[in-house]
């Protein structure tokens, strides 16, 4: 079964941070990554995100899928912002250097290349920390941790279940897949996609009912126990700050600090080699 987008549990010093410095970090690092074109710095952050997978044990193939769909997806982002805008480059850069042409407006300059690696870049170095943070944090230590820092529990404890529900969910669908193929229905690439996609929805159908009885039987579970009756809830997971997660945050203010430094001294977002 394919990893979609769970917790992996493994010993590591980024597994062993709380999930609230991790959130911080994510934030932190994401307003950076996403509010900057400035080229080294996101180069570096695109290797450091990959370095910290080294770090928390967690193989590439384990979130393959995941990485594989960002890949499909900012290819399609770069070439629906050519079709759409092929000459957008040139007004951030102030500048037309053409390498040659295609057909009517549709020109390729070193300017519009130079935007779409910075566009790369932008999803190369904040989706794998989205990857890692999903894959390192235990939701309910990360519960735990939200309402440590003023986090309403009762919303802590919904984003606990919601990540819980994702493996779940994922672990339904292929029991029920695999039991739809057990009856001669064909899922394999052998079948077209028309009769692929229509045996898909013979699938959602138990998973929707499924799913509807599952929420149905956690709710009257809670209220049963008195969930949110209280102000105030203890935390089996919970656990204090460390230095390492006072080092993490530091770090991440650092970074974001960098990056509004950067674009203060460079007088705008964009990095402009061709100046």
């Amino acid at each position: 079964m394919v990893n979609l987008f769970n917790y992996i549990e493994k010993d590591s010093p980024v597994h062993r941070l709380t999930g609230a410095a991790k959130l911080v970090d994510l934030l932190l690092w994401s307003i950076a990554s996403m509010t900057t074109f400035y080229t080294p710095l996101l180069a570096v952050l695109t290797v450091a995100a990959f370095l910290l997978f080294g770090v928390s044990h967690i193989k590439l193939r384990e979130v393959g899928f995941m990485l594989q769909f960002t890949f499909v997806f900012m290819i399609l982002n770069n070439v629906l912002i050519f079709i759409f805008s092929p000459q957008h480059a040139v007004s951030i850069y102030g500048s037309r250097t053409v390498l040659f042409e295609i057909a009517g407006p549709y020109i390729v300059t070193a300017e519009q290349l130079f935007y779409h690696l910075n566009v790369a870049l932008k999803y190369t170095c904040s989706i794998p920390v989205v990857l890692l943070f999903v894959s390192t944090t235990n939701p309910s230590e990360f519960a735990a941790s939200l309402n440590r820092i003023g986090v309403s529990y009762r919303i802590s404890y919904a984003v606990a279940i919601a990540l819980r529900y994702i493996p779940d969910i994922q672990r339904e669908y292929y029991d029920i897949s695999k039991a739809q193929q057990a009856r001669g229905i064909e899922m394999s690439k052998k079948a077209g996609l028309v009769q692929r996609l229509k045996s898909v929805s013979v699938i959602l159908i138990p998973l929707i009912l499924s799913s509807l009885e599952r929420i149905d039987t956690i709710s009257n579970a809670m209220e049963l126990r008195g969930f949110g009756k209280g102000k105030k809830r203890t935390w089996y997971e919970g656990r204090p700050f460390s230095r390492a997660d006072i080092a993490v945050i530091a770090g991440s203010i650092v970074l974001f600090g960098v990056s509004v430094m950067l674009t203060v001294l460079n007088g705008s977002r964009f990095y402009n080699p061709f100046q």
